[in-house]
């Protein structure tokens, strides 16, 4: 059976030119390792009882991760650099409807940015580990946020 490369549009699927970037410019905290090298090997969404994987922070950042030892979920915002950036309409594999990119959670999108909840196993030195990625070995990490959810210890409180 005959390989379709990843950039290959699906019926009802539309791709167009991107504008200039103009406004932006990211600094990469650090990259993450993890066990998949394709994006067919990556899993959909993620798992929580996934592979345990590796933030590695930049030195510069370590001092940021002071704290984050308390929180047992973790978002991670990180860039999908391997994705393509010019469907407007993707007709999703899974069910083959065309719809806009923005009514999906497709990691094909103007700005590859994706955001996934983990569960924090644990940090030492540079390296924050975790489960529940679902991205390729060396994406780049933008940011780390702990999950503030109800069951979320408060923030330390500062001294008086």
């Amino acid at each position: 059976m005959p390989s379709v490369p990843d950039d290959a549009l699906r019926p009802g699927e539309v791709a167009a030119p991107l504008p200039e970037p103009r406004d932006a410019g990211l600094v990469f905290i650090g990259r993450i390792r993890t066990p998949f090298t394709s994006r067919a090997e990556c899993p959909r969404q993620g798992s929580p009882d996934g592979p345990v994987c590796t933030l590695e922070i930049d030195p510069h950042f370590v001092p940021a991760l002071q704290g984050l030892e308390a929180f047992s979920r973790l978002e991670v915002l990180y860039w999908m650099h391997q994705a393509r950036r010019d469907l407007l309409l993707q007709s999703p594999k899974r069910d083959g409807a065309t719809r806009g990119t923005f009514a999906l959670r497709s990691p094909v999108r103007p700005n590859p940015i994706a955001t996934a909840m983990v569960t924090l196993v644990g940090i030492e030195g540079t390296q924050v580990r975790v489960r529940g990625l679902d991205c390729l070995d060396g994406t780049p990490l933008v940011d780390l946020k702990p999950d503030r959810c109800a069951h979320s210890p408060a923030a330390p409180q500062p001294p008086l």
